[in-house]
């Protein structure tokens, strides 16, 4: 029985990590003085956005934060604690968590991790503040049509002019 108490427990330890090692963010949260409604709003937020959130044991989150080279991590390891994984856009997990602890002041941030950096609160509101990738995208790409729309509008200009001139020369010629 005790052995597979322990072999439960490395499982979970193991869950942990891979989780930590596949995402993208990853944000700490105190979720007391939730209550049921706000919890499941949080959770649906989050699953809508492809954001996995889990509750586990700080013991088994200090063993996996510990193996993945992240022991700093621990500290924030004090009271009961959530975690949300962002594995697609780093910067939607810190934007719901936030968003939704400014609305629900009973959720407090304690720390996250992007990119295998660890980051405050302060961090993730910061990250919270970026926009989302779809929108960098689309800033980039604006950004490389600008001078190739400004292009094609000189060279639609000067054969708008030239056509103007010959026009004019074919009206002098036939008066």
């Amino acid at each position: 029985m005790r052995e597979q108490t322990l072999q439960a427990k490395r499982e979970n330890i193991e869950e942990i990590k891979g989780k930590i090692n596949n995402a993208q963010a990853v944000v700490l949260v105190d979720y007391r003085g939730l209550n049921v409604e706000q919890l499941t709003e949080l959770r649906r937020k989050y699953r809508d956005a492809g954001v996995e959130y889990k509750v586990y044991k700080n013991t088994m989150m200090r063993f996996a934060f510990k193996d993945s080279g992240l022991e700093d991590f621990n500290e924030y390891l004090k009271g009961p604690s959530a975690i949300a994984f962002g594995y697609d856009d780093p910067v939607q997990v810190a934007k719901i968590t936030s968003e939704f602890a400014k609305e629900h002041k009973d959720l407090e941030i304690k720390a996250g991790i992007v990119d295998g950096k660890i980051i405050d609160i302060a961090g993730v509101e910061g990250l919270a503040k970026l926009p989302s990738r779809e929108v960098l995208v689309a800033q980039v790409l604006g950004g490389f049509n600008a001078p190739i729309q400004g292009f094609a509008n000189v060279l639609q200009g000067t054969i708008r002019s030239l056509a103007i001139v010959l026009n004019e020369i074919a009206e002098t010629k036939t008066a």
